[in-house]
This record gives structure tokens, C-alpha cells and sequence, in this order.
């Protein structure tokens, strides 16, 4: 059933620009991968299996977040499909991921469900065509902020900070745009 103020078929089109951050980490390939996986952690599946069985209230579901996330990102996903491309005589490496927090996302879903198009967060660690090793995202803030809502924008900012924190921790240089960020006074 559609709501009276909009049509079946009715299309809402957001152009707006993302900043892709491709930084060089200056390790090599497996190193980076490992520290990545060592400091995001995979989603605790039996945790959150246990969980939901139950009638868990919000407050369950942040106290079992916590230990998951100990630098604010838990791997929700992970795909490695270089041995796939290799077949196909390709040399270079890539594992993408899907990286986030649920108990941040809320915040921003709350106000929009549509958020979680760019929640969690799409991440890859690869190398790129000289052999060098990249930690690739696309900046939180410039997904976040096409969404017209201050409360959203000041999120993904905050996601652009705790992004800073967690490439600090791995010893991966920290681009500028991930700490200059601000909220402008037309953010929705």
C-alpha cells in the first residue's frame, strides 16, 4: 500500500560526490591483512545467535557489542577472490570487507533506514598495479552527508574520525580528510 503523498513507482535521485581514500599502508600485503583482521574483529555469530533467541533489549545488544568492536569496527564480511582472478592470469591481491557498528549505524538509522545502503562500511586491502599494498574506503562523511539530515552528517563524521583512530592503531598513514571534517551549517 502506498502512502497518499506517494505514488507507486515514485523515485527519489541523490547525485552527490564520494572521496575514495586509497592509502599506501607501507606493509607488506599479509601483514596488513593480518592487522586488519587482528583489530576488526569478525561479528561474534554465536553471540548474537544467543541473543536474538531471547527478547533482547537494546541495552543487550550494545553490552554485546562492546567487546566485539574494540576499535569501534566489527567484520561483518569478508571475500577474498584474488585465487578466483588468478585463474584468469591476474597477479594482483584484494580481500574486501564489510566493517562497522551496529549500536553507531542506529543512530543514523533512526533517522533514515535507507543509512544502512552505506552502513557498514565497504573496505578493501589490495595492491595496486605496481605491487604496492592499498587500504581503500570510500570517506563516511561524503556517503553520509548526501543524506540531507544534520544528525546523519555529524555521524559520518564521527565515523570519519573513528576510521582516523582505527588507521592510526594499524600504523597506516592518516589522509587528511579523515580529521578535517566539520559539520556545515546547511547539513540538512
Amino acid at each position: 500500500m502506498t502512502s497518499p503523498d506517494h505514488e507507486l513507482g515514485d523515485t527519489v535521485s541523490v547525485r552527490y560526490e564520494v572521496q575514495r581514500l586509497s592509502i599506501a599502508t607501507g606493509l607488506p600485503y599479509d601483514e596488513t591483512v593480518r592487522r586488519y583482521e587482528q583489530a576488526v574483529p569478525a561479528l561474534d555469530e554465536a553471540r548474537f545467535a544467543a541473543l536474538a533467541v531471547g527478547q533482547p533489549t537494546w541495552d543487550d545488544v550494545r553490552i554485546a557489542t562492546a567487546p566485539n568492536a574494540p576499535h569501534d569496527f566489527i567484520r561483518y564480511w569478508r571475500g577474498d577472490f584474488t585465487w578466483m582472478l588468478r585463474a584468469a592470469g591476474d597477479e594482483g591481491r584484494c580481500v574486501e570487507y564489510l566493517m562497522g557498528n551496529h549500536v553507531i549505524a542506529e543512530r543514523m538509522f533512526r533517522h533514515d533506514p535507507g543509512v544502512l545502503l552505506h552502513a557498514p562500511l565497504r573496505t578493501t586491502i589490495h595492491t595496486d598495479p605496481r605491487g604496492v599494498t592499498r587500504f581503500s574506503v570510500d570517506q563516511p562523511s561524503t556517503h553520509f552527508r548526501s543524506y540531507g539530515n544534520r544528525a546523519i552528517t555529524v555521524v559520518g563524521i564521527e565515523l570519519d574520525l573513528k576510521l582516523a583512530t582505527l588507521l592510526e592503531h594499524l600504523d597506516i598513514p592518516v589522509p587528511d580528510a579523515l580529521t578535517t571534517g566539520r559539520v556545515p551549517a546547511h547539513a540538512g
